[in-house]
């Protein structure tokens, strides 16, 4: 499978960048993964409504035995009304994709980022690429989904339940994206920044160079920011470069915010971070 090409956006120096994931998924003309049929693990028809679902894989064997992914990676397979994207520790890949008689029908070939990994990490997307593109067998038993294709059987939890969205507040949020319209780009190697918001309504923040905080009340979706005040120290290089990312979000003023299980996205107009929690 050859992924289809994106340009790469401008961006700092040492930052590595891909193109978002929503991205991918959102600007694709698609049709029906909403109340499609899909068989339960009972056996009963019923429709389940996939869309709006994230599955994060438990288990993978082949032919009976286990089949180990790479050390630290996991499969997550998102759906939207009528696409699947789908992530096994590199790119992040999508297509338009309905259900059809049991099995996840992708239409056309995948569209993935360019990112470069480790070879076995990139090995190991060709190898989802050419499993999601051979209509597996789906089935749906409550929160666990099963692909099977062949001999191999992919066993997953939606993730709500395998991996709980972290609490906002007292969570320690380490910065590992910066958005810059439809692009995300790493942050630098050797860089650390940070946020924390206090049960007393003060957020904390390190900037990659600087440090210090604002008052903060927290809503539904968004942030409200006072003054922020931090040291002085001048920083150059990758260092700066982060420092001006993140105070183009963290800023006096409205932030909308998302968490989704262990990632934290804060967004103000096109430009955003993405944090992880611990």
């Amino acid at each position: 499978m050859t992924p289809e090409p994106f340009a790469a956006p401008t961006r700092p120096t040492g930052m590595r960048t891909s193109v978002l994931a929503l991205g991918i998924v959102g600007a694709l003309a698609l049709t029906g993964l909403v109340g499609c049929g899909v068989e339960t693990g009972g056996g009963a028809a019923a429709t389940i409504a996939l869309a709006g679902r994230t599955f994060l894989s438990t288990g993978v064997t082949t032919d009976g035995a286990p089949h180990d992914l790479v050390a630290g990676s996991r499969i997550t397979l998102t759906f939207t009304d009528d696409a699947v994207s789908a992530q096994a520790g590199c790119n992040t890949m999508g297509g338009s994709a309905s259900v059809t008689d049991g099995r996840l029908v992708v239409d056309g070939p995948l569209m993935s980022t360019e990112m470069a990994c480790d070879p076995a990490l990139m090995a190991q997307d060709t190898w989802l690429a050419d499993l999601l593109s051979a209509d597996p067998a789906v089935t749906v038993d409550g929160d666990e989904l099963v692909l099977t294709s062949g001999g191999t059987v992919i066993t997953l939890l939606d993730r709500e339940v395998a991996d709980p969205d972290r609490d906002l507040v007292g969570t320690a949020w380490t910065l590992d994206g910066i958005i810059a319209g439809d692009a995300v780009s790493s942050v630098p190697a050797g860089v650390t920044s940070t946020l924390r918001i206090t049960a007393d309504g003060r957020l904390e923040v390190q900037t990659g160079c600087n440090s210090g905080g604002a008052d903060v009340t927290v809503g539904t979706d968004s942030l409200t920011i006072g003054p922020v005040l931090l040291t002085q120290m001048a920083c150059s290089g990758a260092a700066g470069e982060v420092e001006a990312a993140v105070l183009a979000v963290v800023q006096q003023g409205t932030v909308e915010y998302a968490v989704d299980g262990p990632a934290l996205t804060l967004t103000r107009g096109d430009a955003g971070l993405t944090y992880r929690a611990g």
